[in-house]
């Protein structure tokens, strides 16, 4: 099939998963859309849960395996909406709907850039193909379900809006959930131990705070207070103020030793982690895949946004058409041009990174 004739396809594939509701843990639909896609080009598949996932023709276990991977789950739409956002409009080269930059457009170029190297012979890697689910909650049926189910993985690209730029590392996550301790008593009596009060300088400790180590592609950890949480009524003190932590992990510390350090240094009463599995991730500059895009005119950056690269324990490259800054917002959209453009150079990459 003539690689103009596939992009077209991968734009009606696309508004079809646009016009498909496919919220998280919610991906059953989109999920029939893509093994349909895979039946039509006469690719033998498999489905996990929500994930579909096909190896190429030659797959041979004596190879590494380069994993192609983008999602097919969505946020649910903001209020601020002016278009319909499960009808896929195309308006002056946009084309409009939940999902079609986050992650659509990427899924599509991935599965069609699959699809037309599936039968090359005497590649250097095997390539793997899952659409995952779950992305947008980091949900246990995504991808972290998938990985045992399919062969090792010795690479990944993960198909993210980036302006087909190529983010060679992505900060991890953790979320802590903290207290500061005070005495209950009622409004009208002297307190000196008031929880809400002491939370100020709690706060300030927070704003202040930086760790030493600081990454040449990530910068430093970024360290927010999100939330707080305190008292039921207007004439009782609280015992407890709960505070709710932010932290964004550079590729210069595990998420093992961030929890250390704060549980050693935070002026707070109880501190603990919701999850440690969100790490950091990265690729080598000089790995193959980085080269190649780099001798294509591709920038490389880190990013500070998540993705289900913080699943993977390889090495791993985010990279995929759209902006990520449109991402989540009202009014959704993709250039047409974007999504050819992004399969011609995802092509272009693997032929140089793996012939």
């Amino acid at each position: 099939m003539q690689l103009n004739e596939l992009q077209q396809k991968a734009i009606t594939l696309l508004k079809k998963l646009i016009e498909t509701q496919s919220f998280s843990g919610e991906e059953d639909k989109t999920a029939e859309l893509l093994e349909e896609w895979f039946r039509d080009h006469g690719i033998p598949h498999k489905r996990q849960q929500n994930n579909v996932w096909a190896v190429n023709e030659c797959f041979d276990a004596s190879k590494p395996t380069l994993l192609l991977n983008s999602h097919h789950d969505t946020v649910k739409p903001n209020s601020a909406y002016t278009k319909d956002p499960f009808k896929a409009e195309i308006e002056n080269g946009k084309l409009f709907g939940l999902g079609s930059n986050d992650a659509g457009g990427c899924l599509v170029s991935l599965l069609t850039t699959f699809t037309y190297l599936y039968s090359e012979e005497n590649l250097r890697n095997n390539i793997l193909f899952a659409g995952t689910s779950e992305e947008e909650i980091n949900g246990k049926n995504g991808i972290a379900a998938l990985l045992p189910e399919i062969p090792k993985i010795d690479v990944a690209i993960v198909g993210e809006p980036t302006l087909m730029n190529l983010a060679i590392a992505e900060k991890g996550l953790i979320v802590f959930d903290a207290v500061v301790k005070g005495t209950p008593s009622h409004a009208a009596h002297p307190n000196n131990d008031n929880s809400i009060y002491k939370t100020a300088k709690v706060l300030e400790w927070f704003e202040d705070f930086k760790l030493d180590k600081i990454s040449e592609t990530l910068g430093e950890v970024k360290v927010t207070v999100t939330q707080i949480n305190a008292g039921s009524q207007h004439n009782v003190v609280p015992a407890k103020t709960h505070l709710v932590i932010d932290v964004r992990v550079n590729d210069k510390y595990s998420n093992m030793e961030i929890e250390q350090i704060l549980k050693e240094n935070a002026p707070v009463d109880e501190i603990q982690a919701r999850s440690l599995r969100l790490n950091s991730s990265s690729i080598p500059v000089d790995h193959e895949l980085v080269k190649a895009g780099i001798e294509l005119g591709m920038e490389t950056y880190g990013s500070p946004t998540l993705s289900d690269q913080a699943m993977l324990s390889c090495p791993s490259l985010k990279l995929g058409p759209g902006d990520s800054t449109r991402s989540h917002s009202a009014d959704e959209f993709i250039y047409i041009n974007e999504i050819e453009e992004g399969i011609d150079k995802y092509i272009k990459l693997l032929e140089k990174a793996l012939k």
